[in-house]
C-alpha cells in the first residue's frame, strides 16, 4: 500500500543545495519510493547553542510502499552517503532527513516518532511544509499545518 509521507531536508555545511539537491535524486531513484512535490529552499538560522553557519531547509512530498522503519533506513543511508556524521546532537551537518509525517500514523518507538516530536514548533519545518501541503493535518494535535505556522 503507498502512504503519502513528508521529509524535511536541512544542510549547513559546504555545498548545500548540492546536497539536498542529491539527496531528492536519490529518494527519487529508490524503486519504492516517488517524489512527489517539494517545497522551495529556504535559508533558516540554525537551533541550539553551537555557533555554525545558516542552514537550507526544505520539506518534500514522497509516495511509498517502504514500511516506516524501511524509509528511516533508507534515509540514514542517504545522509551517510552525502557525507553526514552524527558527532554532536544539532551540530552542523551536510544533511539531515527528518520523517515529519508517514501518513497519519502515529509511531513512538526507540529511534522512531512520528509524526516528529518538534514539528509544530519549528518555523524551519513549518514555512517549507505549509508551501506544499497548507491543509495537511498533524494527526494528534488535529491542527492544519499553515494554522500551526500561524502560531509561531
Amino acid at each position: 500500500m503507498q502512504k503519502h509521507v513528508f521529509l524535511g531536508l536541512g544542510s549547513n555545511l559546504n555545498d548545500r543545495e548540492s546536497y539536498l539537491t542529491n539527496a531528492i535524486a536519490c529518494l527519487d531513484a529508490h524503486e519504492e519510493i516517488n517524489v512527489l512535490s517539494k517545497s522551495s529552499m529556504m535559508q533558516t538560522d540554525p537551533v541550539g547553542a553551537i555557533a555554525q553557519p545558516m542552514f537550507l531547509n526544505m520539506v518534500i512530498e514522497i509516495e511509498t510502499s517502504l514500511l516506516p522503519r524501511r524509509l528511516l533506513k533508507v534515509c540514514l543511508e542517504i545522509e551517510v552517503a552525502n557525507g553526514r556524521v552524527r558527532a554532536e546532537k544539532w551540530g552542523p551537518r551536510t544533511l539531515d532527513i527528518d520523517m515529519l509525517f508517514y501518513g497519519d500514523a502515529i509511531i513512538d518507538e526507540p529511534g522512531l516518532c512520528v509524526p516528529h516530536p518538534e514539528v509544530a514548533s519549528r518555523r524551519f519545518v513549518l514555512a517549507p511544509l505549509a508551501e506544499i501541503a497548507p491543509k495537511f493535518e498533524h494527526p494528534v494535535l488535529r491542527e492544519p499545518v499553515l494554522a500551526m505556522l500561524q502560531l509561531l
